[in-house]
């Protein structure tokens, strides 16, 4: 599995030996849940490959599910910092979604064999694994309120009742477009590509329909149909 690895410009502080430790306990658990699978890899076994003490392992990591919310959260992170220039540049929503989806599905391209490898745990709905679980919360809402920050700075505009589920909606159909990436075998996933551009345009057309007037009493009964399956859930 190729490493992602970040530059550090003169500005920016070196990593302390703690943050090294952590990132190289991490890369070292990523390379062995590709290689030999997730329940099969032990916390002890990460620590032997890593050259670290079992307690320090645990010290920064107190499971392998925790190891797995780094994980999420580093790719979090890396989509954040990759997306700031592009909605910082981009006015319309058809660029900014256009731009975010293909930043997300660049960074995650080196994962691609580990997300195979990580899906038959995360699909179990009562995994800690899985994106919608009580454990995925912290990075689902940041990730949520950054589809937010792709509706705020455009000039499309949005009633103020689709605009607060929007972002919402927007996590769900990235997350579809992720679980067809897993499952993609064409090369450097060009599928994938292929239906999220389509999907964005069409997206973006269901927004601006669902945004006129004449759509309100539609627009409000759907809502109404997720506010009330939310409230089942819970």
């Amino acid at each position: 599995m190729a490493k992602r690895s970040r530059s550090l410009s003169s500005e920016e502080p070196l990593p302390s030996k703690g943050e090294q430790t952590r990132a190289l306990i991490l890369e070292t658990a990523l390379e062995m849940f590709s290689e030999r699978g997730y329940e099969e890899t032990t916390m002890r076994a990460i620590a032997e490959k890593a050259g670290v003490a079992l307690g320090n392992t645990y010290y920064y990591f107190r499971s392998k599910e925790h190891l797995i919310q780094a994980f999420y959260e580093r790719l979090h992170e890396l989509h954040r910092e990759a997306c700031a220039p592009i909605l910082e540049k981009e006015r319309t929503l058809k660029g900014r979604l256009h731009g975010v989806m293909r930043a997300i599905l660049r960074n995650m391209e080196p994962y691609h064999q580990f997300a195979a490898i990580l899906f038959r745990s995360a699909a179990d709905p009562h995994s800690p694994l899985n994106p919608f679980s009580r454990e995925s919360e912290h990075v689902r809402r940041e990730s949520i309120g950054w589809f937010a920050e792709v509706l705020k700075g455009t000039r499309t505009h949005i009633p103020a009742d689709l605009e607060a589920e929007l972002p919402s909606l927007l996590w769900l159909y990235h997350m579809g477009i992720v679980l067809f990436w897993i499952h993609d075998s064409s090369p450097r996933q060009a599928r994938t590509h292929r239906l999220m551009e389509h999907t964005v345009d069409m997206v973006v057309k269901l927004i601006t329909l669902a945004s006129l007037p004449p759509m309100r009493p539609l627009r409000k009964s759907t809502l109404q149909l997720l506010a009330s399956l939310r409230e089942d859930v819970a």
